[in-house]
C-alpha cells in the first residue's frame, strides 16, 4: 500500500485537531453563556419559600438540623440569624454548620443547651415571612452574584498556619472551575473573622489561572484570625477556612512584653483624637505596667511620644494635634524588663471638625448618596451674624478614668462665622475657686481631656467659647465628677474543659466570667503535663468562649488555662483543665460529668443521625451508668475497602481478595459484604447475606465465560460503610496455566528515607508445581521501566527494598515463581512517597526491673480504636507460651517468657487506625547475648565491692577482718562464716557494720591455731548479693603472738605466767612461776626451727642446745640464736640423721632449767618434695601449736573427701580449692594415669582456685582412685579420692580410702568440701 508524501508545511501536529476542537467548544460555550445570561435577566423572580422552618423539641446536648426550601431567580443568597444577630460559622466553627444545595438550606447546631431556646431565622432578599412558632426567613438580593452556573472544586486548600511577626506569607488554594470562562468567573472573597478583606498596604489579593491567593507583606499579630476563602457563583458558595497564628517577634530586650495590637482612632476632631488598642499576652514575661503612645504625621517618619508616663489603660486621648493634618499612631508596652516592639501603625486619621467636614461636603453639588442637603436658609440660620459667641451647652464627662476626665460639649448656636476656640476651667468641690486648665493653648475641638486631677477628689467643670471678638460667658457647671476607673479588671474565666479533636489539636471550652462587659476577648495557654512551662496558643484576643488549639504533639498530655482581657489588662488565670491526651476523637471522649448530660439516674439509648448530603451514617451512643460518670460515644462507619483482585477461577466460581479499610471508624471491623453484577448490567446483586470475616472469598454459581464486576463494603458495630469502587471486569474462565497466580494483599510498611518493607500473601492458585519464591518489582510513578529488586527469588513473603531515592514516589508489584516459570503479577500497589515521617519511632529492646526481656514501641498517633499487632518474620504472634503482649494507651511491649536461641529473628509491629505506622527489629546473636547478660545481672544482682575480705594484725595482737562495699542500704544484712560455721557478735568476735561507708569488720581478740582456716563474709542488700573469702594458714598466728608480746613488753616488766602454787606429797606448799615455755616447732623456708619463749633473754645468758646428749655448736647446718624473749635452734635441710631428742638448757645462777623435744621419726610424714618433718606422735598430741608453713607452692587447701560412693547413672562433681602463687597447674589422674577430657569427663579451673572434675552418668567402670596434682614453680602436691559406683537397689558398700589414713586422735579439720550429686 503506497502513501503520498505530505509537504512539511502541510503537516499538522498530532494534537492539532484536538486543540482546534477545544477552541471551537470554548467559543460556543461562551456564546451560549452570554445568551443564557440575557434570558436569565428576563426571567428573574423574587424568592419564594416552599418549605418553611418548623419548631423542634430535643434533648439537651444533642444536635439539631433546621432546614427550609426557597426558590427564586437568580438563586437567593441566604443568611441565618439568631435573636436578630447574624450567625457566622467562623465565629464558632464547632457550634454551627451551614449548607446550601439545590435550594435546600440547612443549619446544624451542635450541643444544644437550655440557653439555646431562642428564635433562629433566615433572611433572603426583601421578602419577610415569619413562622408563628419560632423561625422566620428573609433573603437579601446580591447584585454581584455571577448568574452562570459554575462548579468550583478545591484541589488544594490552605491549612492551619503558624508564622511570626515580620515574616511574609501567602495563603493559597488551587481549584478546578467548570466551565472555565474568561468573561464569566466566580468571585473570590477573602475574610478574616468574617470581615471582608481588600487590597491594602498589608494584604494583596490574587485570583486567576485556577488559584486564589492572599499575600501578607509584613505579618503582625493584627493578622491573626480565622481566614475563609469563599468562591461565589450561581452554583452556590464553595469555601475553605483555616486559622492563621502569628506569634510575637523576638523582643529587643530580653523579658520585654510583646507588642500591643489592633490600634484604632476614635472621635477625631480638630486637635484631639482617642487612641485604643488591645494588650499583649504575657505568658512567661512579667506583667505590663503601662503603655507609651506615639504619633507621626502622614508622609513623615518622625515619631513623637505623646505621654510622658506610661498609661495603664488601653485608651488614651491625644491632644495638641494641628488642624487639617493627618496622623498615624502606634503603641508600645512596658514592663519591668523594658519596652516592647511598637505595634502596627493605625489607619491615618485627619484632625478636622466633623461638622466642618460635613458642611464642606454638603456645600457641593447634590449627589445620590448624600444623607441630607442644607438649604441656604438653613445655612444662614446656623451661622448667624453674631460678634461674641454664646456659651457652649451640654457640658458633660464623656469618659472618666483614674488619671483623666474627657469633657464633651456642644458648640454654641448660633456659632458665628468666625473660628471658635474654647477654654476649660475646673474647680475642686468646696474650694470656691476656678482654675483655667488650658491657659496656654486654646482648644479648637468640643472635646478635651483634663489630666492632673487629685485622686478621690470631686471636681466641677465649665467651658467658655471665644473668637476674635471676645469670650463668651461660662457654660453651665457640670455635676460633681470624681476621677476613678469605671471599669475593673475582669474576673478569671470559669471551668475549662478540653476535649479531643484531631491528632494535633484540642477543643477548649470555658465558662465566661461573671461580668463580661467591656471584654476584648480571651487568651488561651497550654502546658505539657509535668513540664510547668506554659505556651500561648492565640496571640490576639478571641471573643468567643470556645477555641481549637492547634500545633500540639500527638500522644502528649496537655492542660489548658484561660485569661480574660479588657482595657485594664489581663485577669487572673483560670483553673487548669483536666489533662487530655492529644489524639483523634474516634471512640471514647474524655470524662464528662453526669449533670452535664442528663439528670436521669440511668440512661442507655442510641441516637442515629443520617446526613443526606454526605450519605454517611453517624452513630452517637451515650451510655451513663449509676456508678460511672463517664460518657462514651462511637462515631462513623469504616472507610471503604480497596484493591479487589481475582485470585483464582475454575469456570464456575471466582476467588476474590481485597484490602481492609484504612480506618475502622472507631470500632473493630466485623466483616464484609460483597455485591456482584454482570458486565453491561445495571443492577447489583448481593453475594453473601452473612458477614465475611476474612479479606478473601470465593463467589459461587457464576456463568462460564461471562464477565463480572464486584464491590465490597465493610461493617462494624455502627453499620455498613461506603462500598469500594467497582472492580475490573473479570472473565469467569478456568485457570489452567502451569505458572502460579498473583500474590495479593500487598502492604507497604516501615517507610523510611531510602527504604521500605513490602508484605504480601501467597497466591491462591499455585500452578502445576509448588511455589519456590517471589520476585519484587518497583518503578517510579512517572517512568515506564520496572526494576527487579532481588536477583534471586526470596522464599519469604516480605522483602525490604533499599537504595530508593528520598522524596520520590514509587509503586510495587510481586510475581510468584515455581518450576514452570514466573507467574502472574500482583495488582500494582498504591503509590508511596519514600520519606520518613517526622517523629518516626522505632522498636527498642530492654530488660525490666524483674529481669524480663522485652521489645517495646511507642505510638503517639494511636487512638482508642488502634490495635498494636506484633509479628515475627511479619507473621502475627499468637504463641502465648513463649510471648506475652501488654498494651496500655499508646505504649506496647512484647515480653519473652523463656528466651532462648529460637527467639532470634526479625520482629515487627504495625498500628491500625493510623497512617501506616510500623517498625521492625532484628534480634541477632549479639543483641540476644547482651539482653541475656543484662537479665542475669538483674535477676542475680551483685553488690559491688571496693575491697575484698582482708585482714590485719593490730598492735595488741588482735586480728581485724574487714570488707568494704560500694554502698549498703539500711536494710542490708550480712554474716561472718569461719570454717563453715557462722559466728555472731561476742566478746571474742567483735562484729561491727558502718553502712554509710559500706564497711563490715570483725576483730578477734586472740588468734589461735584453732582459728586457722577459711573466713567468708556473705552480704545481701535487697535482691543483690555478694561474698568474699580468705584462707588463713601460716604466719598469722606467729604474727599475732609476736605483736601481742611486743605490746606487753612495751608495757614494762611483766610475768609470762603469774605465780601459782601446789601441795606436794610431803604436804609442803610449792610456789612456782614459769619462766620458759616448752619447746615448739616452726617450719621455715630453710628447714625446722625449734624455739622456746622466755621471760627475758639475751645472747650473754648461758644457754646450751643438745642433740642426743651431744652439745650442739652454732654453724651452717644448725644455727643458734634468739631475741628478747625467745631462744631458737635452726636446723637447715633436715634429714634422717636429724631425728632424736633435742634439749634446751638455761643456767640461772644456782639452778638450771631444761626443755626437751623428741624428733624420733614417728607420726606424720610430709612428702620429700615439700619439707621433711618427723614429729613424735605423742608430742604432736601434747603440743597442738605446731604450724606448717607451705609458702607459695601449689597445694590443695580443702574440699576433697577420702571416699565417694555414688549410684550409677548419676553425675558426680568433685570440687576442691587449690592455692599457689603463681597460680598452679592442675592435672587429674585415674588410677595414676592421665585421662582425656570428653563428653563423659569434664574439668574446669575457675578464678585460679576452684578446680572441679565432673563425671556424667557414672558407671561401674568409673570406680577407682582419682587424683589431682597441683603444681607451680615452687612445688606441688597430689591428693587422692576413692570413687565407688554401685547399682540401683544394691546396698551402699563401705569402702576404705586407698591412701594412708590420718590417726583418729589427730584433730585435723577439712577446711572446704563440696560434693554435688545430680540425677
Amino acid at each position: 500500500m503506497s502513501s503520498v508524501a505530505v509537504p512539511f508545511y502541510q503537516r499538522r501536529h498530532k494534537h492539532f485537531d484536538q486543540s482546534y476542537r477545544n477552541i471551537q467548544t470554548r467559543y460556543v460555550e461562551e456564546n451560549m453563556a452570554l445568551e443564557r445570561h440575557i434570558i436569565e435577566e428576563r426571567i428573574s423572580r423574587a424568592p419564594e419559600i416552599l418549605v418553611r422552618l418548623r419548631s423542634h423539641t430535643i434533648w439537651e446536648k444533642m444536635s439539631v438540623s433546621l432546614c427550609f426550601t426557597v426558590q427564586g431567580f437568580p438563586t437567593p443568597v441566604v443568611q441565618w440569624y439568631k435573636n436578630e444577630e447574624l450567625i457566622s460559622p467562623a465565629s464558632d466553627p464547632t457550634k454551627y454548620r451551614i449548607e446550601s444545595k439545590y435550594g435546600v438550606h440547612v443549619i446544624t447546631e451542635n450541643s444544644i443547651s437550655c440557653s439555646d431556646q431562642t428564635l433562629i431565622c433566615a433572611k433572603c432578599n426583601v421578602l419577610v415571612l415569619k413562622n408563628p412558632f419560632i423561625f422566620s426567613c428573609i433573603v437579601p438580593l446580591s447584585h454581584d452574584v455571577c448568574f452562570t452556573h459554575i462548579d468550583v472544586q478545591f484541589l488544594e486548600k490552605f491549612g492551619v498556619t503558624f508564622a511570626t511577626e515580620g515574616e511574609t506569607l501567602t495563603l493559597k488554594c488551587s481549584m478546578l472551575i467548570t466551565p472555565e470562562l474568561k468573561r464569566l468567573r466566580p468571585r473570590a472573597e477573602w475574610y478574616r473573622d468574617d470581615v471582608l478583606l481588600k487590597d491594602s498596604k498589608w494584604t494583596q489579593l490574587y485570583f486567576g489561572e485556577g488559584q486564589a491567593a492572599l499575600s501578607f507583606s509584613h505579618l503582625n499579630k493584627d493578622d491573626e484570625g480565622l481566614y475563609t476563602l469563599r468562591m461565589v457563583s450561581r452554583g452556590g458558595i464553595s469555601e475553605c477556612s483555616a486559622f492563621l497564628f502569628v506569634r510575637d517577634a523576638d523582643a529587643l530586650i530580653a523579658g520585654a512584653p510583646g507588642a500591643p495590637m489592633d490600634v484604632k482612632c476614635h472621635d477625631a476632631n480638630r486637635d484631639y483624637v482617642i487612641v485604643t488598642w488591645k494588650p499583649p499576652n504575657t505568658t512567661s514575661e512579667s506583667p505590663v505596667i503601662g503603655y507609651f503612645v506615639d504619633k507621626c504625621e502622614v508622609g513623615l517618619e518622625n515619631w513623637v511620644q505623646c505621654n510622658d508616663a506610661p498609661v495603664k489603660v488601653c485608651k488614651y486621648p491625644v491632644t495638641g494635634l494641628q488642624e487639617g493634618r493627618s496622623y498615624v499612631f502606634r503603641v508600645r508596652a512596658v514592663n519591668s524588663a523594658g519596652i516592647s516592639r511598637p505595634s502596627r501603625a493605625s489607619e491615618p486619621v485627619a484632625a478636622l471638625d466633623p461638622l466642618d467636614l460635613e458642611r464642606t461636603q454638603s456645600s457641593g453639588f447634590p449627589s445620590a448618596w448624600l444623607i441630607c442637603c442644607l438649604t441656604l436658609a438653613a445655612f444662614i440660620n446656623l451661622t448667624g451674624d453674631v460678634q461674641i459667641p454664646s456659651p457652649p451647652t451640654n457640658v458633660h464627662a464623656s469618659e472618666i478614668s483614674k488619671t483623666y476626665v474627657v469633657l464633651s460639649w456642644d458648640p454654641p448656636v448660633p456659632r458665628g462665622r468666625e473660628p471658635l476656640t474654647y477654654f476649660i476651667e475646673k474647680s475642686m468641690v468646696g474650694s470656691g475657686s476656678w482654675q483655667r486648665v488650658n491657659a496656654q493653648v486654646a482648644v479648637k475641638s468640643p472635646r478635651y481631656a483634663v489630666f492632673d486631677l487629685a485622686e478621690g477628689k470631686p471636681y466641677v467643670f465649665r467651658v467658655l467659647s471665644a473668637n476674635k471678638n471676645g469670650i463668651s460667658d461660662p457654660s453651665e457647671i457640670t455635676e460633681p465628677i470624681q476621677p476613678q476607673d469605671t471599669i475593673v479588671l475582669p474576673s478569671a474565666p470559669g471551668q475549662v474543659v478540653a476535649t479531643r479533636n484531631t491528632k494535633t489539636s484540642v477543643v477548649v471550652q470555658w465558662d465566661k466570667p461573671k461580668h463580661e462587659e467591656d471584654l476584648y476577648g480571651y487568651y488561651i495557654e497550654y502546658s505539657v503535663v509535668g513540664s510547668n512551662r506554659w505556651e500561648p496558643s492565640n496571640h490576639k484576643p478571641i471573643k468567643y468562649n470556645r477555641f481549637v488549639v492547634h500545633g500540639l504533639e500527638t500522644g502528649e498530655q496537655y492542660v489548658f488555662r484561660v485569661k480574660a482581657v479588657n482595657a485594664l489588662g489581663l485577669s487572673e488565670n483560670s483553673q487548669e483543665s483536666e489533662a487530655v491526651t492529644v489524639q483523634a476523637a474516634l471512640s471514647k471522649c474524655d470524662s464528662v460529668q453526669s449533670h452535664d448530660l442528663f439528670s436521669f439516674k440511668f440512661i442507655d439509648f442510641f441516637l442515629f443521625l443520617l446526613d443526606d448530603f454526605y450519605s454517611t451514617s453517624i452513630l452517637q451512643c451515650f451510655r451513663l451508668c449509676p456508678n460511672s460518670r463517664v460518657a462514651y460515644f462511637l462515631v462513623a462507619c469504616p472507610s471503604y475497602p480497596h484493591g479487589i483482585t481475582l485470585l483464582n477461577c475454575d469456570g464456575h466460581s471466582m476467588t476474590l481478595g481485597w484490602k481492609a479499610p484504612r480506618y475502622s471508624g472507631g470500632s473493630p471491623i466485623l466483616g464484609y459484604y460483597i455485591d456482584k453484577r454482570e458486565a453491561n448490567h445495571q443492577n447489583w446483586h448481593e453475594v453473601n447475606s452473612s458477614l465475611i470475616t476474612r479479606t478473601i472469598y470465593t463467589v459461587e454459581d457464576l456463568t462460564e465465560d461471562a464477565f463480572y464486576e464486584f464491590k465490597v463494603a465493610a461493617a462494624n458495630l455502627v453499620g455498613i460503610g461506603q462500598p469500594s469502587d467497582p472492580s475490573e471486569h473479570f472473565k469467569c474462565k478456568a485457570w489452567t496455566m502451569p505458572e502460579p497466580g498473583p500474590a495479593y494483599d500487598l502492604m507497604i510498611c516501615e517507610v523510611r528515607n531510602t527504604s521500605l518493607v513490602l508484605l504480601w500473601k501467597a497466591p491462591v492458585y499455585e500452578g502445576k508445581s509448588p511455589i519456590t519464591g517471589y520476585l519484587v518489582d518497583y518503578k517510579e510513578v512517572d517512568t515506564e521501566d520496572w526494576i527487579t529488586a532481588n536477583e534471586k527469588p526470596t522464599s519469604k513473603r516480605y522483602f525490604k527494598v533499599t537504595d530508593l531515592h528520598e522524596g520520590h514516589t514509587y509503586v510495587f508489584k510481586v510475581r510468584a515463581v515455581n518450576d514452570a516459570g514466573v507467574g502472574k503479577s500482583s495488582e500494582i500497589s498504591e503509590p508511596v512517597l519514600v520519606e520518613e515521617r517526622p517523629g518516626t519511632k522505632e522498636i527498642y529492646s530492654g530488660v525490666d526491673e524483674e529481669g524480663n526481656i522485652y521489645l517495646a514501641f511507642d505510638c503517639k498517633e494511636a487512638t482508642d480504636a488502634s490495635h498494636f499487632a506484633w509479628g515475627k518474620s511479619y507473621e502475627e504472634i499468637d504463641d502465648s507460651h513463649k510471648f506475652k503482649i501488654e498494651t496500655e494507651g499508646n505504649h506496647s511491649k512484647l515480653y519473652f517468657k523463656n528466651p532462648d536461641k529460637s527467639d532470634l529473628g526479625t520482629y515487627s509491629i504495625s498500628v491500625s487506625d493510623t497512617d501506616g505506622i510500623s517498625s521492625s527489629f532484628v534480634m541477632d546473636d549479639q543483641e540476644f547475648e547482651r539482653l541475656m547478660a543484662l537479665s542475669y545481672e538483674i535477676k542475680n544482682p551483685t553488690i559491688p565491692l571496693k575491697s575484698e575480705l582482708a585482714y590485719e594484725v593490730l598492735d595488741k595482737g588482735e586480728v581485724r577482718f574487714w570488707i568494704q562495699a560500694e554502698s549498703l542500704s539500711p536494710d542490708s544484712t550480712f554474716r561472718f562464716v569461719i570454717n563453715d560455721k557462722e559466728v555472731e557478735n561476742s566478746d571474742r568476735h567483735k562484729i561491727n557494720c558502718d553502712r554509710s561507708n559500706g564497711i563490715i569488720e570483725m576483730v578477734m581478740e586472740k588468734f589461735t591455731i584453732d582459728n586457722e582456716g577459711t573466713y567468708t563474709v556473705q552480704i545481701q542488700d535487697g535482691k543483690a548479693k555478694n561474698q568474699s573469702s580468705l584462707v588463713l594458714i601460716g604466719d598469722v598466728l606467729a604474727e599475732s603472738e609476736l605483736q601481742r608480746k611486743e605490746y606487753l613488753r612495751k608495757q614494762g616488766p611483766h610475768f609470762s605466767e603469774f605465780l601459782y602454787w601446789n601441795v606436794t606429797e610431803e604436804c609442803e606448799v610449792l610456789l612456782s612461776c614459769k619462766s620458759a615455755s616448752p619447746l615448739k616447732i616452726l617450719c621455715t623456708e630453710e628447714g625446722i626451727r625449734l624455739q622456746c619463749f622466755l621471760k627475758y633473754y639475751n645472747e650473754e645468758m648461758k644457754v646450751s642446745w643438745s642433740h642426743r646428749e651431744s652439745k650442739i655448736s652454732s654453724g651452717e647446718k644448725m644455727k643458734i640464736g634468739g631475741g628478747e624473749d625467745v631462744a631458737w635452734l635452726q636446723i637447715s635441710e633436715p634429714t634422717e640423721k636429724d631425728k632424736g631428742n633435742y634439749t634446751f638448757e638455761i643456767f640461772g645462777g644456782k639452778e638450771s632449767f631444761k626443755r626437751t623435744l623428741d624428733l624420733s621419726g614417728q607420726g606424720i610424714f610430709i612428702r620429700p618434695d615439700l619439707l621433711c618433718l618427723f614429729i613424735d606422735y605423742a608430742d604432736f598430741i601434747g603440743n597442738r601449736r605446731i604450724t606448717v608453713k607451705t609458702d607459695n607452692r601449689g597445694k590443695v587447701i580443702g574440699g576433697l573427701p577420702d571416699v565417694v560412693t555414688i549410684m550409677d547413672g548419676k553425675t558426680l562433681n568433685l570440687t576442691c580449692t587449690v592455692f599457689g602463687n603463681p597460680d598452679p597447674e592442675v592435672v587429674w589422674f585415674k588410677n595414676d594415669k592421665a585421662f582425656e577430657i570428653d563428653e563423659h569427663y569434664a574439668y574446669s579451673l575457675e578464678q585460679g582456685k576452684y578446680a572441679s572434675l565432673t563425671i556424667k552418668g557414672v558407671t561401674s567402670e568409673d570406680s577407682g582412685k582419682y587424683s589431682i596434682h597441683v603444681k607451680n614453680k615452687y612445688g606441688g602436691e597430689t591428693v587422692d579420692v576413692t570413687v565407688s559406683v554401685y547399682r540401683h537397689g544394691e546396698k551402699m558398700p563401705e569402702i576404705k580410702p586407698g591412701f594412708m589414713k590420718i590417726p583418729p586422735k589427730a584433730n585435723l579439720q577439712v577446711l572446704f568440701m563440696r560434693i554435688f550429686f545430680f540425677l
